[in-house]
């Protein structure tokens, strides 16, 4: 098989993190996982995890974490009552695994004024 040459990673300057990166990709710009994960040169598994702690440490700044639920692309079902930021493996109703990924964005509150 034939190996194809992969670009340089471009290093981040030293005050910008990994979660610094994801939240900025996506403020008000919703995006997958996977989108995420090939935009902020990260493993998908990583920004799981990233997303988990950014939604927990935004509420001091007045946002919050928006949740395009995950759809089943046969029968349409939406995974509105999912908890896990993951993508399920299966649809419940009809079996099928091939399912639209949820999104992430960040939001800002009404009412919060931003700085």
């Amino acid at each position: 098989m034939k190996q194809i040459p992969r670009k340089p990673a471009v290093p981040r300057p030293a005050q910008e993190t990994a979660r610094h990166a994801v939240m900025e990709l996506i403020r008000d710009h919703p995006l997958s996982a996977r989108e995420i994960s090939s935009q902020a040169h990260l493993a998908e598994k990583e920004v799981y995890n990233h997303l988990e702690h950014i939604r927990l440490s935004i509420h001091a700044s007045g946002g919050y974490l928006e949740v395009t639920p995950a759809e089943c692309r046969s029968c349409g079902f939406v995974f509105a009552k999912r908890d896990r930021l993951t993508s399920p493996g299966k649809c419940p109703v009809c079996r099928d695994e091939f399912i639209f990924e949820p999104l992430f964005a960040i939001r800002q509150r009404q009412g919060h004024d931003q700085e």
